[in-house]
């Protein structure tokens, strides 16, 4: 089957989907009565044309080319550090770091995986901005909570830039019989997570219980993660046509995927708790801020990107 083909055939899949989800939620939207399950089912609504805009614009960049996948995630990382900042205050002996981690790393990042340089797009933030950036706000001689700050910023920098960026790094992969077909793989790293977050949350409403993490995450629940991550990875395996690996390969890397997905939405709620905030933003209607919606993936990107590299790379 050809790229084209392929991804012809993924996105009406997602249509149909959403689609269904649509006539499904207008229906018990009627139907709901208390107020709890009209609060629900609006939610669910919002979620679903939230994942329609979603779904739009990852097409358009897709029939824009690879450079403009990379343009869109770069403006993803400038507005969740954006919530990330806005969220974490620093003092004015920070502005210069910021700056930097602002208008000098966001775009150097997706500027080095647009020109396909692996070594420099691995190394820049890590080590390059990781000793830079505190190196620049101790200039300001502010040392009050100077570690604090310092750590803020770099945690920062790498959920919201590093991890991030290794989505479209997928585009730059040289993979055995795959050739010209990574833009699939970007898709389907998405499609997992969104589906795995979706179903833990339709699974957790219909019969959960006993919650994961109570003082971290209220809504996630023992019964969710089962139900929602395994229903997720069987899908996940099932679409290995449109991927390098066979049935049981894509079941393994599904599985990747679903549990570091989980675990990153588990953490970056910490971080909210950690904040007394409920929403990292209010970008998206129904999701909250961009931040809300990249948090797993800002965990699955990076660990999926190098297995993948590292098992499948033509090289």
């Amino acid at each position: 089957m050809s790229l084209e083909a392929k991804f012809l055939w993924f996105f009406f899949a997602i249509a149909c989907l959403l689609a269904l989800a649509s006539i499904i939620g207008r229906m018990l939207a009627r139907r709901a009565t208390s107020e709890s399950s009209v609060s629900t089912i609006e939610n669910l609504n919002q979620r679903v044309n939230a994942w329609w805009g979603m779904v739009i614009i990852f097409f358009v960049s897709y029939q824009l080319g690879g450079h403009a996948t990379v343009v869109l995630f770069a403006f993803v990382s400038l507005f969740a550090l954006r919530e990330f900042i806005t969220l974490t205050p620093t003092p004015l002996g920070d502005h210069n770091a910021l700056f930097s981690a602002f208008f000098i790393l966001i775009p150097l990042q997706y500027v080095l995986i647009g020109t396909h340089w692996y070594s420099m797009f691995t190394l820049l933030i890590p080590v390059y901005a990781f000793l830079l950036l505190p190196a620049i706000a101790v200039l300001s001689q502010d040392t009050d909570a100077f570690l604090e700050r310092t750590a803020k910023i770099q945690w920062g920098v790498m959920i919201c830039i590093y991890c991030i960026s290794h989505a479209p790094a997928l585009l730059l992969l040289d993979l055995q019989g795959f050739q010209g077909q990574n833009a699939l793989l970007l898709f389907y790293l998405v499609f997992v997570v969104q589906l795995s977050d979706v179903l833990q949350y339709v699974f957790g409403k219909l019969f959960g219980r006993h919650k994961v993490a109570p003082l971290v995450s209220p809504s996630k629940t023992v019964e969710g993660l089962v139900g929602g991550g395994l229903s997720a990875t069987l899908i996940g395996g099932c679409m290995f046509w449109m991927t390098p690996f066979n049935f049981w390969q894509s079941l393994l890397m599904s599985f990747v995927i679903v549990a570091m997905g989980f675990f990153g939405g588990l953490v970056m709620s910490a971080i909210k708790r950690s904040l007394s905030a409920k929403d990292w933003g209010t970008m998206i209607k129904g999701h909250g801020g961009m931040l809300d919606r990249m948090d797993s993936i800002c965990f699955a990107a990076p660990i999926f990107f190098h297995l993948t590299r590292y098992f499948f790379s033509a090289a």
